[in-house]
């Protein structure tokens, strides 16, 4: 289980999943393996009734949410961005990590049937970022990896109200309204010291997954409960949790998610070549996350006091952290399968661009990375003053 614990491990177990999705999706085996993940079991049970596919991006990417919101509360209360202006920066540089890529994608794009995926390369994947950066970032100051932590977390945020926003459909309000106050109640049982053990441990399940199912029944993406959820645990017992969900996180639910949203049939290049939804996300992830990241860092950075300019980012830092906010992986898949919910060619179209550039940001962030660990190796005075 130690492994599972290793960033680096993560992103290795996240790449080698998607190759296996995409590989059996084009086999012969393909059309029997897609029929399983998108059939539904009958639970007897509406909101429940759920294909494999389905339990997957609603149910087990939740922990996944849980988990990351939990270690950005961490780094906003008690880690490197514990104050506003600290956290300013990472939120300033997310915001154009999203404008940019949304608006490279609409200036390829120019259908307005397909303008819709827009959303698509406006997410980063938190755990293959940070992946990159543990394989080859060693000397890199501790505020890099905060940084992406707080950037990769603040725009997946913004990907999911998105999401909440333009992807929900028949929105049924009255289970939003029960959900919100059983999330307080959830944060008020983690914070008290009775009951303890187990009974605690049961009724903040029990409660977590009446608001999971409470946000499912909304319309509203289920993945909102883990993050709703992670932001309101109290600090303690989130971290033993945190520590208890890492492994399996790494190593069940990301790879089973990467696997599951990379089973697509590539589609058959026309006479006029690949379509402009595959050119637009391909080329936003990399190009817009880079451009955006970039220039919502450095004008976080102008408007920070001088002295707390002087130990922020420096331009190679920046670099580094937009560069490897282009992997947009998880989140970018998801949005993929709700923008184009039943058009399974243009899905499959966003998926390929998604996932062709991510390896582009991954070459590129891993460049970055290793020749910013490498100069801060070098000259660590310089790097950590």
């Amino acid at each position: 289980m130690r492994a599972l614990r290793s960033e680096r491990v993560a992103a290795v177990l996240l790449a080698a999943a998607a190759a296996i999705g995409l590989a059996i999706a084009n086999s012969p085996l393909g059309t029997a393996v897609l029929d399983a993940r998108d059939a539904h079991g009958d639970t007897g049970i509406r909101v429940l009734d759920l294909s494999a596919g389905h339990w997957i991006t609603d149910g087990l990417l939740a922990l996944f949410f849980l988990v990351a919101a939990i270690e950005l509360r961490h780094e906003l209360t008690r880690g490197e961005l514990d104050t506003p202006r600290k956290a300013l920066a990472p939120a300033v540089a997310a915001t154009g990590g999203v404008v940019v890529p949304a608006l490279v994608y609409l200036a390829i794009v120019h259908d307005p049937a397909d303008a819709v995926g827009w959303p698509i390369p406006t997410a980063t994947d938190i755990a293959f970022a940070l992946g990159v950066l543990a394989l080859l970032g060693r000397g890199l100051p501790r505020r890099v990896r905060a940084f992406l932590l707080a950037l990769a977390v603040l725009d997946d945020l913004i990907a999911i109200g998105i999401i909440a926003a333009f992807f929900t459909r028949d929105l049924a309000p009255a289970p939003l309204l029960i959900a919100v106050p059983l999330v307080a109640v959830f944060g008020w049982l983690s914070a008290r010291r009775r009951p303890t053990g187990a009974v605690r441990g049961v009724l903040l399940v029990v409660v977590g997954v009446a608001v999971w199912v409470l946000v499912l029944t909304s319309g509203v993406h289920a993945t909102i409960a883990g993050v709703a959820l992670g932001l309101v645990y109290a600090p303690a017992p989130a971290g033993r949790v945190r520590h208890a969900l890492e492994p399996w996180v790494n190593g069940v639910v990301l790879p089973l998610f990467a696997l599951s949203a990379s089973m697509v049939v590539i589609p058959h290049v026309k006479d006029g070549g690949l379509s402009s939804v595959f050119w637009g996300v391909a080329v936003a992830l990399p190009v817009g996350k880079l451009v955006g990241i970039t220039l919502g860092a450095l004008l976080a950075r102008a408007m920070m006091p001088a002295a707390e300019r002087a130990v922020s980012l420096r331009g190679r830092e920046v670099l580094v952290v937009a560069a490897l906010g282009g992997v947009g992986f998880t989140i970018s898949l998801l949005m993929a399968e709700l923008a184009f919910r039943g058009d399974s060619e243009l899905v499959a179209s966003a998926t390929l661009g998604v996932l062709s550039g991510s390896l582009v940001a991954i070459v590129l962030g891993g460049v970055t990375t290793a020749i910013g660990a490498r100069r801060a190796r070098l000259v660590p005075e310089r790097l950590s003053s």
